[in-house]
């Protein structure tokens, strides 16, 4: 039993998971654009590989696949997610199992318009958005909503090119020298992050861990602290089985005046997954039991309140 992870660069601890999870059972194999991506040597084996965007990216992985008989691949990038789940049948073709959603909701998942409109279509609570800066101005002039903002590509991912803005001139400025832009209502109010599993092949979701978010890095969850609400619980359940979700899928939460905000999804391991193993919730076995074949059962809420995790600096030294 054989385990593939693109996109492996600085996902140390999710590399090691896997390698723990499948010891005396198969290999686990990743793959990085660099040789500098550190989470690679952290696997039994690693390739090199060229961009996401090369000519002929997805024939060299299959090519990967068949040689090391890969039961089940997963990237850890937004951008490789549609490319993985367009290609799902050459995969199965080959005997491996692309772990992920289809192909519409990883493009739902990279386009935040996409995604806020079918919130707002499902009746679910979520920030209000713009494209077209003149809408924006005639829901400020009105009283609709209030500076600040947030100004984003409604394409991307990582907090990319994000810029908190304050008044209009700003606005006219950034719309001014970027394309693709959108303006999102600033949700002031306790962030959350939710780890999800929904079965490969129950359909069913499995594990949700949630914890509050304390400190952001560069996007990602630096500090957090673990807790339980099962409205919050029953709210994701509903949202992700509504949707169509499948594997593991990271949600961006936001807690105001005691009502959930849905923000975003990314429907791959996040930044702050290893809270949620250290806690207890280890989603790599579920993938496992799913790779051979098996249902798991609804375990929700399986761990402690009050862990708190504090991500801090390692370093890897190898000889290339």
């Amino acid at each position: 039993m054989n385990f593939l992870i693109l996109a492996a660069g600085t996902r140390n601890k999710i590399v090691q998971y896997f390698k723990k999870t499948f010891a005396g059972v198969g290999t686990v194999v990743a793959t990085d654009a660099s040789n500098l991506g550190p989470a690679i040597y952290d696997a039994d084996k690693y390739y090199v590989v060229p961009s996401i965007m090369a000519l002929g990216y997805i024939d060299q992985i299959l090519d990967i696949c068949k040689n090391e008989k890969i039961d089940g691949v997963l990237s850890l990038i937004d951008p490789e997610l549609s490319l993985l789940a367009a290609n799902v049948e050459r995969f199965r073709e080959i005997g491996t199992t692309v772990i992920g959603s289809s192909y519409e909701l990883c493009e739902m998942a990279l386009d935040k318009m996409q995604m806020y409109k079918w919130l707002v279509d499902h009746d679910y609570k979520c920030a209000r958005s713009w494209i077209d800066k003149e809408k924006f101005y005639k829901a400020v002039n009105a009283g609709e909503v209030t500076y600040p903002v947030f100004v984003k590509p409604y394409r991307g991912s990582a907090s990319i090119s994000i810029s908190k803005v304050n008044d209009k001139e700003t606005i006219e400025q950034l719309f001014a020298h970027e394309d693709d832009l959108m303006i999102q209502e600033f949700l002031d109010g306790q962030e959350i992050g939710a780890d999800v599993y929904i079965d490969m092949i129950s359909g069913e979701v499995v594990s949700i861990f949630t914890k509050k978010k304390i400190r952001m890095r560069a996007g990602e969850t630096d500090k957090a602290v673990s807790f339980k609400d099962p409205t919050l619980f029953e709210l994701i359940e509903k949202f992700v089985l509504e949707a169509g979700y499948k594997g593991q899928i990271d949600i961006d939460i936001f807690e105001i005046d005691g009502q959930y905000y849905f923000s975003e999804v990314n429907p791959r391991f996040g930044g702050g997954y290893p809270h949620a193993y250290e806690s207890g919730c280890d989603h790599m076995n579920l993938i496992l039991e799913n790779l051979r074949g098996n249902a798991n059962q609804k375990n929700i809420g399986a761990y402690d309140e009050g862990i708190y995790m504090m991500k801090y600096n390692e370093v890897k030294t190898v000889k290339i």
